[in-house]
């Protein structure tokens, strides 16, 4: 499969993690190649390997209830976990290593159904650690969200506790913005003494991509690039208020959600119930007023946590300039900026984390945020699976 990579010398073997991560927008695997042999965690290299439109639509297709999902669930389990260690052997050949020098993989996995709410609440991730590990030879921790659920947290945001290690900053108020699938928050105060906190805002590109996608079928890298479709299109702000509506912006934190309730058809219910008696709005206008719910819904909540903050906005979406311009019109009285601007390589974040989250582990180190996820307790997060 193709792929890009980034690199940086004298990395010390010694203390080489890979991290793994597998976004909602199911666009493909990053890897990071992390050296903690210093203070603070160094990037050596990255790595992307895309999804073919079959595996992608196999995942998105597992996002809601549907038929046969138990056994569809179960192929791509492997299947992934598959595409997952090719990736990884291709990784290490690049940068001419082997096996035995890596400590860890920190495996996200793809995260196919998250149900945080209720009595039984459950997430489920798959891309198989064990079969990861015996495919590499590489140790494998993975299945991070489970013991802050089973502790009654919602098993997410999990980056929060790493955004908090390398951006927080005494004075001065930040938020970090993850723009993913879902977009979900990081808030940092400047007064060490307060608490931070984080949880999913809603809808990133999740809708974005779904509605680009039905109207251009042939495109195969099935995204909206830089927005240039949504920026030929108006926003319908009758359509943006339906939208913005919905119970779950209004409810408190924690809490987190998924692809599993921001999806395609949620949007053609809402459109439905925007649109009967009236007339259709064409799609690029559609387009535009999504790009308008996920600004402003990331806008009102900064706004809510900070009155003036540094705003780092980091995953796919940054990479949108329409919503980056949008944010920043939302957002007059805070510095809206790029995580590059403060040092830190935006494409290979998450996957960052997922290493720093095996380290963790390794060091028996909590790696969740209770006041973030709604544990009863900090603790360490992760499962060991031995090739």
């Amino acid at each position: 499969m193709s792929a890009k990579t980034k690199s940086q010398n004298n990395a010390n073997q010694a203390s080489l993690y890979i991290g793994l991560m597998s976004g909602t927008s199911a666009d493909g695997i990053d890897l990071a190649l992390v050296d903690f042999a210093g203070k603070q965690p160094q990037l050596v290299a990255s790595y992307f390997a895309p999804y073919s439109l079959a595996i992608r639509e196999e995942i998105t297709g597992l996002y809601v209830p549907g038929h046969n999902e138990i056994d569809r669930a179960g192929f791509l389990d492997k299947k992934l976990a598959l595409c997952f260690s090719d990736a990884i052997n291709d990784f290490l050949q690049q940068q001419n290593l082997s096996s035995d020098q890596i400590q860890a993989i920190g495996n996200h996995g793809q995260t196919i159904r998250h149900r945080p709410e209720g009595n039984h609440a459950f997430t489920q991730q798959i891309g198989c650690c064990q079969t990861l590990a015996c495919d590499t030879g590489i140790r494998v921790v993975g299945q991070f969200r489970q013991k802050d659920m089973a502790l009654g947290g919602q098993g997410a945001p999990l980056v929060p506790a790493y955004h908090q290690a390398i951006f927080q900053q005494a004075g001065s108020d930040v938020c970090v913005v993850n723009i993913g699938g879902i977009s979900n928050i990081s808030y940092l105060p400047g007064d060490l003494k307060r608490q931070p906190c984080g949880f999913d805002i809603g809808p990133g590109n999740a809708l974005l991509d779904d509605w680009y996608r039905r109207h251009h079928k042939r495109c195969e890298i099935g995204i909206d690039m830089d927005g240039h479709w949504a920026a030929t299109g108006s926003v319908n702000q009758q359509l943006l208020t339906l939208l913005k509506s919905d119970p779950y912006f209004l409810l408190p934190y924690p809490k987190s959600t998924g692809r599993e309730y921001f999806h395609i058809d949620w949007l053609n219910a809402k459109l439905n119930a925007y649109q009967a008696g009236e007339l259709d709005i064409a799609p690029e206008d559609i387009q535009a007023t999504l790009v308008a719910l996920t600004s402003q819904t990331i806008a009102d909540t900064v706004e809510i946590l900070s009155s003036h903050s540094d705003v780092i906005i980091c995953g796919g979406g940054a990479k949108n300039k329409t919503l980056m311009q949008s944010l920043k019109n939302n957002l007059p009285t805070h510095r809206v900026m790029l995580s590059t601007d403060k040092g830190i390589d935006n494409d290979s974040l998450e996957a960052v984390v997922f290493a720093w989250l095996a380290r963790q582990f390794d060091l028996r180190l909590p790696s969740n945020l209770p006041c973030v996820t709604g544990a009863s307790r900090a603790c360490s997060l992760g499962i060991e699976y031995f090739p």
